[in-house]
Order: C-alpha cells, then sequence, then structure tokens
C-alpha cells in the first residue's frame, strides 16, 4: 500500500483524537457525542412532525442516555470486580474501554429504563418511535465512526485496499483491536448503513401512513444493515448460534425483522395522517 494511503489510514483508526497536557481525549468519546448531540437536534424536528411534545422527547433521551452509560460502566466493574479491588486505579479507565457486548447491554438498560418513563410522562408510544427513528440511525453513525478510529467492534482479516490497520498499543488496550493486522473496516460499513438509514427515514417520517411505520422501517433496515456486515466482523464475544452459522448480533436482527413486520402490519390503529399533531388527547383516550 502506498505510504499515502498508510498515513490516511493511520489517522482515521487512532483511538486518541488530541491531547490537552497529559490528558488523553479519545477519539470514540468526541465521535459519540458528536452524534448524541446531532442526534438531540433531529429530534426536536421529528418530535413536531409526529405530534410528540419536544421538551417530554429531550428528556426521554437524555434519561435513557444516562442509564445506558451508568448501567453499562456498572456492569462492567461488577464482571470485574476482583481486579477493582486489587487495582482501584483501573476504575479511571473505565471510559476508555468498549466493547460490543457493552454496546448491547447499555442499549437494553436505556430501552429498560425509556419504556417505563415514556409511561409515565403519558407519551404515545408508536409516536414517539417514529420520532426516535432518524436521530437514532444518526446518532448511531456517529458512534460506528467512533467504534472504527478505536477499534472496537473490529473486522475480519482482509487484503483489500481499503482495509485498515491499528497500530497504536491503546487501541488493543482499550477495545482489544489487533496490531499490525489489516482487517475490513466494517465499522465504516455500518456508518454507512446508518446514515443511509437516516436519510430514508427524515422524509418517511412526514409521510407516514399510520403510527409506527417509521419505527418498524427502522427496525427492518436495521436488521439488514446488521445481519449482512456481520459476516465482515469478527466474531469474538459475540455468540455462536446454529452450530456457528449465526452469530448473537446476526440473531437479534432476525428479531428485529420479525418486530419490524408486526409493527407496519397493524390493524386497528388510527391512520397518522388524520391526527393533528396539536390536538389535545380525550379523557381516557388510550395513549398508543
Amino acid at each position: 500500500m502506498p505510504a499515502r494511503c498508510e498515513k490516511i489510514f493511520f489517522f482515521v483508526v487512532h483511538p486518541v483524537l488530541f491531547h490537552i497536557g497529559p490528558i488523553l481525549i479519545p477519539a470514540y468519546g468526541v465521535m459519540a457525542a458528536l452524534g448524541v448531540l446531532l442526534a438531540l437536534g433531529l429530534a426536536l424536528r421529528t418530535a413536531r412532525t409526529t405530534g410528540v411534545n419536544p421538551n417530554q422527547l429531550w428528556n426521554l433521551c437524555i434519561v435513557a442516555l444516562f442509564a445506558a452509560i451508568a448501567g453499562s460502566r456498572l456492569v462492567l466493574v461488577v464482571l470485574n470486580w476482583t481486579i477493582v479491588r486489587s487495582h482501584p486505579a483501573w476504575l479511571l479507565s473505565l471510559a476508555m474501554i468498549h466493547h460490543p457486548l457493552l454496546a448491547a447491554i447499555g442499549s437494553c438498560i436505556a430501552l429498560a429504563v425509556a419504556a417505563p418513563f415514556a409511561l409515565y410522562q403519558r407519551m404515545p408510544l408508536r409516536d414517539t418511535a417514529d420520532a426516535l427513528a432518524a436521530p437514532l440511525a444518526l446518532g448511531l453513525c456517529f458512534e460506528q465512526i467512533g467504534s472504527l478510529m478505536e477499534g472496537s467492534g473490529f473486522g475480519t482479516p482482509s487484503s483489500a485496499p481499503w482495509a485498515v490497520t491499528y497500530t497504536n498499543p491503546l487501541a488493543a488496550r482499550w477495545s482489544g483491536a489487533p496490531l499490525y493486522l489489516a482487517v475490513h473496516p466494517v465499522q465504516a460499513y455500518m456508518a454507512l448503513a446508518f446514515l443511509s438509514v437516516a436519510v430514508v427515514l427524515y422524509p418517511a417520517t412526514k409521510r407516514r401512513c399510520q403510527r409506527g411505520d417509521v419505527a418498524g422501517l427502522w427496525l427492518l433496515l436495521v436488521a439488514v444493515a446488521v445481519y449482512f456486515t456481520e459476516f465482515w466482523r469478527d466474531r469474538e464475544g459475540r455468540g455462536s448460534l446454529l452450530g456457528g452459522r449465526v452469530d448473537g448480533p446476526q440473531m437479534v436482527a432476525i428479531v428485529f425483522v420479525f418486530a419490524g413486520a408486526l409493527l407496519l402490519w397493524q390493524r386497528g390503529v388510527q391512520p397518522a395522517d388524520r391526527l393533528d399533531p396539536g390536538r389535545k388527547q380525550a379523557p381516557g383516550e388510550p395513549h398508543v
């Protein structure tokens, strides 16, 4: 590979964005934070389109985000309690450690907290899910870019011209990425897929026929993206099912397909184009 390409890829996959004195600013944290900000901004627009209270949706996103971060870090401490007791300073590096399993745990915790919160706030669940679909895809796009730079969820060995090689020891320390081995930039594949999903879903939010249509489409598109990109992702720590034919994320993708189809195949739900976003809900009217 030409030296110029090596320098370009070295910059892209470097886990540290820059230094402030002795403080390291991780690339993953910066990209994830940027994704959160852009997603929140987009959510305020889609909330108005779907008739959801923007303030309530903002609070829902913040609560779910902090629950995911705190919950996943707590799980990490519990699983490594022996190390924590022997080396308490290890806690200082908690924010730097990333793994696909931690991301899955954080997502489950966020959903477990967000659903009761939305019910408590009497938010219409299908409209809320529709409002969150495009912003969530946009946020995940930037999260995957951060994962590429740090080495989390790395790909399988590759000889392709666009393969990336991790050379910084922090990539191996924080994410377990292999050093000096050319691998598929599968995180970039996923980032492009999530960006495409966001581009498709944002206008679809304005043209939905029924409540839940956009959320159902999100589930289907994300399922396809996850299922096929997993063939280029290293399966370490991702589980193996059906005799190794599929891994854990691919099985989740299959579940997403059925869930998305169920949302799109609705009966007895008031069409979204007949709804007045500014209409106040009548007493006793169910939230759907």
